[in-house]
């Protein structure tokens, strides 16, 4: 277990919404980094499980840096389609990380499986494994997870990736339409924030 508390962190990601989403969960006083800061590139992920991934971008940008790192890997799965995208959530966008394509992509699959799939509770869930590597190769972990269904159609413009077709179990609205005050406090993250929170 870390001896002292983190003062400063590196957020292992290039992605800006995962990047707000994150700092925005840290406490206020953090000296907070990111990838860019260094022009370090993200790695070839090729875990098989969030788990595997967030720990694979954590070492890297850990080594790279030389500063203790946070880094996540998340994503969406859909029952039906076996647990797609899952680890493939961003891939799904292509090479320019297209979430509007990547959610298309979703309602074609799910039409492929079912063209009455609009009528019907698609189950799906958020997940996000959070990895805090430092330089003495401590390694932490913590997996967060929101259950829900898909929306028959994309509805919102805030939060970023599947946000505007994510429906969480009890409530009415996308996260894409949820303010980040409100999602902040549910979802997959902040679960997994929960649970490391502690060592800030």
């Amino acid at each position: 277990m870390l001896k002292n508390k983190i003062i400063k962190l590196l957020v292992g990601t290039n992605n800006k919404g995962k990047l707000r989403e994150i700092s925005d969960l840290l406490p206020k006083n953090l000296e907070i980094y990111s990838p860019k800061d260094f022009k370090i590139k993200s790695p070839p992920e090729n875990g098989k499980t969030f788990k595997e991934n967030s720990l694979i971008k954590a070492k890297f940008f850990s080594k790279k840096s030389k500063m203790i790192c946070l880094s996540d890997d998340s994503g969406l799965e859909i029952d039906v389609l076996d647990g797609d995208p899952g680890i493939y959530s961003a891939r799904w966008g292509g090479k320019k990380g297209d979430f509007k394509k990547a959610m298309n992509k979703v309602f074609k699959e799910l039409d492929k499986k079912d063209k009455d799939w609009r009528e019907k509770k698609i189950k799906a869930r958020f997940i996000c494994a959070l990895t805090i590597y430092n330089k003495n190769k401590e390694i932490i972990n913590s997996v967060g997870k929101i259950e829900g269904f898909i929306s028959p159609i994309i509805k919102g413009k805030n939060g970023f990736g599947y946000d505007p077709i994510f429906i969480p179990i009890g409530k009415k609205i996308t996260f894409g339409e949820m303010r980040a005050s409100q999602k902040y406090k549910i979802d997959h993250r902040f679960k997994a924030f929960k649970k490391i929170k502690k060592l800030f």
